[in-house]
């Protein structure tokens, strides 16, 4: 079970990344990477105990005349502490850029340009608690600030559902949450003239109405950033190909769980290398 889980993962990222390469892109970048860190938690898992967890990425993004697509799929493997579950989470979007497609800019304030982002998650995981199934679409307005590098800002409206374990240990009929809002940054800026990098995403998401056990949710607050060194040079590779730092994650009332939920509040720095290619 826990080898389908990464081989059928991977298997969707290959056929994924073909379709996506089959578009005329203008540029794209795919990288490979790998993140470690010990402080993870997972709700109701031991009692909010420390989780380490080694993680896999795989991304990609490109850009044409109409915007740009972000393709990213983590797969995740935990240590003892959540029963060596391993997990794949996938995410999807699709910016139009409204500046590309109309040839011109739409400028006000501290933006430079306006445009729609839409897309999807999906996740599965392996785990005998909760054995997430998640899907997720989400669409809505974002603004580029104008700023070195890029930083977005979106208005997203998210329709999520999922199909867990019952407490027979079977999943339970797919069960769909209130459609719910999510204030989302994604930046990736330049550190002046140095050979530094910080990079990540916030969401600030609102409650989602009644989860499937018919227990309340919270709103949610999730924030990954990095701040990764250009290595290449020490290498002998051409610049921006090997990328090296330190992150931290912080999340808290983790998937909408409350507060009071064990492991549903956590801090995690982590070490990350990211090679592209």
């Amino acid at each position: 079970m826990k080898v389908s889980v990464f081989a059928k993962s991977m298997t969707l990222a290959t056929l994924a990344l073909a379709g996506l390469q089959v578009q005329a892109a203008d540029w794209s970048d795919t990288s490979i990477a790998v993140s470690y860190g010990t402080q993870y938690k997972e709700p109701y898992v031991a009692n909010g105990a420390a989780i380490s967890k080694d993680i896999y990425t795989l991304k990609h993004i490109d850009g044409d005349k109409y915007g740009t697509n972000f393709f990213n799929i983590d797969l995740l493997e935990s240590n003892s502490v959540d029963g060596g579950a391993q997990e794949a989470y996938l995410v999807y979007r699709r910016l139009f850029d409204f500046g590309k497609i109309k040839g011109q800019k739409y400028e006000f304030g501290p933006f430079r340009d306006v445009g729609l982002t839409a897309g999807f998650d999906l996740n599965t995981k392996n785990d005998t608690g909760y054995a997430s199934r998640k899907r997720m679409l989400v669409v809505g307005p974002t603004f580029m600030a104008d700023v070195p590098g890029f930083l977005n800002i979106s208005l997203l409206l998210l329709n999520e559902s999922n199909a867990p374990l019952g407490s027979n240990g079977q999943h339970i009929a797919r069960y769909t949450y209130k459609t719910h809002p999510d204030l989302n940054l994604v930046w990736g800026i330049p550190i002046g003239a140095s050979a530094w990098e910080f990079e990540g995403y916030a969401d600030f998401i609102a409650a989602k109405g009644t989860n499937e056990y018919g227990g309340p949710t919270a709103p949610e607050q999730h924030i990954y950033a990095t701040a990764l060194y250009d290595a290449s040079s020490l290498v002998g590779a051409s610049k921006n190909s090997l990328k090296v730092g330190v992150g931290y994650e912080y999340w808290h009332n983790k998937f909408g769980n409350p507060s009071n939920v064990p492991g549903s509040y956590a801090h995690t720095p982590f070490l990350k290398a990211e090679y592209h290619f």
